[in-house]
């Protein structure tokens, strides 16, 4: 497994042997195959993830894909060798991961463990903010900051998929030529182009950031009347001023959430519905895999490196 060895930078990461978790009646032991590599992990590596005391021994990773091993003696839908994806809380960088056999989904038809495993983190994200939240609807606009990140490139196959027109930001050009090939009706260049301008004459009906910063009040008014803006993340910075006044007139709903530290109850209903609403459009070819790139586990540190510099376009993931 790869265990912190206290709060910092990559180089934190270490390599080493820990012991085979215990089964407890309600888990099922996974032998990991892949895992993905997400922004929180670098949040909790660096010790700034909110509400989390970031320590010596954690092992990071949010979500992985493998094979079942062992199933506690309450568990009723899965069995030993089944093939399964799953949203964990921590320890995903290891051979094995004890998981909530509620939070486990069948690894759609066709799709190899690193494709599986770059889904659920991003995709529960994605559903329970965008859809269940912001109630995005077939027809209406729909913005995403970082168009060409993990969530950004899940974001904008889903909006797509359910018949909204999304829009995105990303840092270079080829990064939003990308996003514009997997649905994004326009990705503007945040480096040379200014969102706000471009769609304040169209307006927004639901926004999803993990930008903060000026980017707060600029989402505010490009809002249509009764817009929804949603918060995942504040990288460059959690606090502005806006009109309270403005938000009354028109109906604005602000709201954000943080997904580890949910309840397993939460998860598990929030899992039930993505494999209700998701998988059916990974089935019918509306939703693909974006990776990146793969390494092996050994190269956790590479992978944190890679994410920390903000060239990717879709995931980057780890195998074992």
């Amino acid at each position: 497994a790869i265990v912190l060895s206290g709060p910092g930078g990559a180089d934190v990461l270490e390599l080493k042997d820990v012991s085979k978790p215990d089964v407890q009646p309600h888990l099922v032991l996974v032998h990991v195959r892949a895992a993905g590599v997400n922004r929180p992990d670098i949040s909790i590596r660096s010790g700034k993830y909110p509400g989390v005391n970031t320590s010596a021994g954690m092992i990071l990773g949010l979500e992985i894909a493998g094979d079942i091993e062992v199933v506690g003696d309450n568990v009723k839908r899965w069995k030993v060798g089944d093939k399964i994806c799953a949203l964990i809380k921590e320890g995903g960088y290891a051979e094995y991961a004890l998981v909530d056999e509620r939070h486990c989904i069948s690894i759609p038809e066709g799709w190899d463990y690193v494709e599986a495993a770059s889904l659920p983190e991003t995709v529960f994200t994605v559903w329970h903010n965008v859809f269940q939240k912001a109630r995005l609807q077939k027809g209406e606009t729909f913005l995403v900051h970082g168009g060409s990140s993990g969530i950004g490139v899940t974001a904008i196959q889903l909006a797509r998929a359910i018949g909204a027109k999304p829009y995105a930001t990303a840092g270079s050009d080829d990064k939003c030529r990308a996003c514009e090939k997997l649905g994004a009706e326009k990705c503007f260049n945040y480096k040379t182009q200014d969102f706000e301008k471009e769609l304040k004459d169209e307006g927004v009906d639901v926004i999803l950031d993990m930008v903060g910063g000026d980017y707060i009040a600029k989402n505010i008014r490009i809002l249509r009347p009764d817009g929804r803006l949603q918060f995942i993340n504040a990288m460059a910075g959690s606090k502005a001023e806006f009109d309270v006044k403005d938000v009354m007139v028109r109906r604005l709903t602000i709201s954000g959430s943080t997904l580890r530290a949910r309840p397993d109850e939460f998860k598990a209903e929030l899992a039930a519905d993505v494999e209700k609403h998701v998988w059916p459009l990974i089935a019918q070819g509306l939703f693909k895999p974006v990776i990146f790139r793969t390494l092996t586990l050994e190269e956790a540190a590479q992978a944190h490196k890679l994410m920390e510099e903000s060239g990717h376009i879709g995931k980057i993931m780890l195998r074992l």
